[in-house]
């Protein structure tokens, strides 16, 4: 666990203190956190606490092909098991929360909506600057809809959202990253590009602490404005939303089966687990190519539509790229 970091003795208090939520299960997303906070934890002027969230009972990586499965009934209803102990009391004070997460099955990962429902979260929350990162396949803006529900539940400001994804084609991504959870390998299907977020991404987020570091030094988390703007911390894709909505309502249907079935982990649950799955592949092989092919044939006809939707799940941070000069990493 990482202890909070001190300034010279000199120095009875540090500018500014920052909390970091943190898991990842595949370490991607902690490659990109620690990009990001790299220029906050080399200046003395910055205090950074990482906490770590610990599930009672770890998930595994790779997953198992039923754990995998096992887990998205609960994902889908944002029913999370409990975490260990907290290091925090709740009394704490922060300047700005940073708050990393994974995707699940199109809704915030289990540890994270376990934490934002935990007794702590509104006490160290209320009332303070949050900025979200996002590390997923190329889905997130329906998790990130929830995200914002679970966030002024606790009484926090979204000041940013940063949204990172793997650059592959969606039908490429779809088989890649399912495979790369199983397998443990990003690039177990040779024929298709790697699973995950690429390198040069995960590298230019640097750009983002970099921001973060000057926007602090200027008290500028203090108001409503967003911090990151110009940075291309969040560049939507409002064509994959009637998808998003489709595999939504399947995960929630499907899931309240399942968790009227049996409880997670249960063997009473693995036929319908594998009915699931018989669904699923069913839908990857025919629906969603025919629903990508309607939409690229409307897509001249809904451009005020989807630009619309654009500007909406941009915000706050945006896709521009007018600053992204000042940071170039």
């Amino acid at each position: 666990m990482a202890a909070l970091n001190t300034t010279e003795a000199s120095i009875s208090l540090p500018l500014k203190r920052v909390l970091v939520l943190s898991y990842s299960q595949t370490g991607q997303l902690t490659e990109i956190t620690r990009r990001i906070l790299a220029p906050l934890e080399q200046d003395s002027r910055f205090a950074v606490h990482i906490e770590p969230l610990r599930p009672v009972k770890p998930y595994p990586f790779p997953w198992g092909f039923f754990s995998f499965l096992d887990a998205f009934p609960e994902s889908a209803h944002m029913v999370p098991p409990p975490l260990q102990p907290l290091s925090l009391s709740g009394d704490e004070d922060f300047d700005l929360v940073i708050l990393p997460y994974q995707v699940w099955f199109l809704a915030p990962s289990h540890p994270i909506v376990a934490f934002l429902k935990h007794p702590l979260a509104r006490k160290l929350l209320n009332g303070k600057p949050v900025v979200t990162v996002i590390a997923c396949r190329n889905m997130w803006m329906l998790a990130q809809e929830k995200m914002k529900t679970l966030l002024k539940d606790c009484g926090a400001r979204l000041l940013d959202n940063i949204a990172l994804v793997d650059p592959s084609p969606t039908m490429a991504s779809l088989w890649t990253t399912p495979f790369w959870l199983l397998s443990g390998k990003k690039d177990f299907l040779k024929l298709l590009p790697p699973a995950g977020v690429d390198q040069a991404s995960i590298k230019a987020a640097r750009r983002f602490g970099l921001a973060l570091r000057d926007a602090l030094y200027n008290n500028e988390e203090r108001g409503v404005a967003p911090l990151l703007t110009g940075l291309r911390a969040a560049d939507s894709n409002p064509h994959l939303l009637v998808s998003e909505k489709a595999a939504t309502r399947s995960f929630y249907l499907w899931g309240k089966l399942l968790r009227a079935v049996g409880e997670p982990g249960q063997w009473r649950r693995y036929p319908f687990l594998v009915l699931y799955v018989i669904f699923l592949i069913t839908l990857i092989s025919t629906v969603v190519p025919l629903s990508l092919l309607i939409q690229s044939l409307l897509r001249p006809f809904m451009r005020r539509r989807f630009a619309t939707l654009k500007q909406r799940f941009d915000l706050p941070s945006g896709s521009g790229t007018e600053r992204m000069h000042q940071y170039e990493c």
